[in-house]
């Protein structure tokens, strides 16, 4: 394992993280779980990623019990806030108040005194601004929170918040973790020559484009049964875009370019990823610690730029590169 500097910040992570938005309390259960964080551990994982969302608050402590025991200073630990925990209004968004309870919330459930990195999950319009960077600059202040970061954000979502932040001497955010893989790369046109300037650092999720890239969807053919484009609480919805033919087919065509490097498909994908200098982490789920084992012989590869020229015509249009394809939801829609 490698490991990378998280933005401009002084904390480094893993390259590859760990984690459990389909996973944890969905379709895998406590004592499944914690044998793939044990062999995220083993591998040199370091970065474990949730949410208060995931499974309904499960997730939290489902990781929560698995990292029981552990020394917390040896690992970093990332959760978010913004969707729906609960059937109050005020159980979602991004208020001062929500914050703050699903923060405290999310504490206990990780069984934790602090969280490495705390997440916006998405922008909320509804709420100011100013509101939500004050409660997490408080939360740093605090000490329940060591630095801030978003997901999903647009361009002038960001530096409109690293504005006020400035403005008020606010401590400011250090990543964003945005979708990002061959064949997802909006965040290529404006969110990463932006980040690279402010000293942000992305976390990417989906770097496999929902399983897509692992090259075992074939074109033509059923998806296998219990495989995430069949399960819809694993994500169904979410690979769907990705379950074209001439897309099917493309990646088929990936495989003896990761053959030559001794590679899986999944570890090309994951390698692609990490060639992004702005790219502090790629994110991984597991059901089966030999996933786990698999998928950190990534971390460290290079790839020529020849290579990535050649990925790129196998692919040719089909990746989006739309930056207006973030949408940015409304926390009560």
């Amino acid at each position: 394992m490698e490991y990378r500097r998280l933005g401009s910040s002084g904390m480094y992570v893993s390259e590859i993280s760990y984690g459990n938005w389909v996973t944890h309390g969905s379709q895998v259960e406590s004592e499944a779980a914690a044998k793939c964080v044990k062999a995220a551990l083993d591998c040199g994982i370091t970065t474990f990623d949730t949410a208060d969302v995931y499974a309904g608050t499960k997730a939290e402590v489902i990781l929560g019990r698995a990292l029981k025991g552990v020394r917390r200073e040896s690992y970093e630990l990332l959760t978010k806030v913004y969707w729906p925990t609960g059937p109050g209004k005020n159980d979602r968004g991004l208020s001062r108040k929500h914050i703050m309870e699903s923060c405290n919330a999310s504490l206990k459930r990780l069984k934790t005194d602090y969280i490495d990195l705390y997440q916006a999950h998405r922008f909320d319009v509804e709420t100011p601004l100013e509101e939500t960077l004050s409660a997490f600059d408080d939360l740093i202040r605090q000490g329940k929170v060591h630095y801030i970061g978003f997901s999903e954000w647009t361009a002038p979502q960001i530096a409109q918040a690293l504005a006020i932040q400035d403005a008020r001497g606010y401590n400011r955010f250090v990543s964003s973790q945005p979708q990002y893989s061959a064949l997802w790369r909006v965040i290529e046109a404006e969110v990463v020559p932006l980040s690279k300037k402010e000293g942000i650092g992305q976390i990417v999720w989906s770097p496999m484009a929902q399983g897509v890239l692992t090259g075992k969807y074939l074109p033509g053919v059923k998806p296998p049964a219990g495989s995430r484009a069949t399960d819809k609480k694993s994500g169904a919805g979410f690979i769907s875009a990705f379950m074209k033919d001439e897309i099917l087919v493309a990646v088929q065509n990936l495989k003896p370019i990761a053959a030559d490097h001794d590679l899986t498909t999944s570890q090309l994908a994951l390698a692609w990823v990490l060639q992004n200098e702005n790219v502090s982490s790629a994110i991984m789920g597991a059901t089966k610690p030999a996933q786990v084992k698999e998928n950190v012989k990534a971390a460290g590869v290079k790839l020529s730029l020849d290579v990535m020229a050649t990925i790129d015509k196998i692919l040719g249009d089909l990746p989006e590169r739309r930056a207006d394809q973030d949408k940015t939801p409304r926390p009560r829609a």
